[in-house]
């Protein structure tokens, strides 16, 4: 998330491509949309709030993942996770997990038609 946001800070990527990317192309790819991708009435409301103007390091040591490596360890992107809310709960308060690991719903997605 924090590289796709990096080329945004860098004037690569529009915001708005950088929502579609990582929030709504998804979704629909995986028959989840509008319940997922979307800010609407009834949807999940998924929400990742980041500081466009903090710095950050990419590290295994600091990410919220259950594997001990990053790919780009090291490397310090534009932009910093500040929340997150996964369907209106806080999952990260600061850039620190606060959430229940149990906090995950399956998600039913709709057949896929070519």
């Amino acid at each position: 998330m924090l590289l796709m946001w990096d080329a945004v800070a860098k004037g690569r990527l529009s915001p708005q491509r950088f929502v579609d990317i990582t929030a709504t192309t998804p979704a629909k790819m995986f028959g989840l949309y509008p319940q997922k991708g979307s800010i609407v009435p009834g949807a999940d409301a998924d929400i990742l709030l980041l500081d466009p103007n903090k710095k950050y390091t990419i590290s295994a040591k600091t990410h919220h993942m259950n594997v001990d490596y990053s790919p780009y360890e090291g490397k310090i992107v534009d932009g910093s996770v500040q929340d997150v809310f996964v369907r209106g709960e806080q999952m990260v308060k600061a850039g620190k997990f606060v959430g229940k690991h149990s906090h995950g719903k399956f998600q039913r997605r709709a057949p896929r038609v070519n």
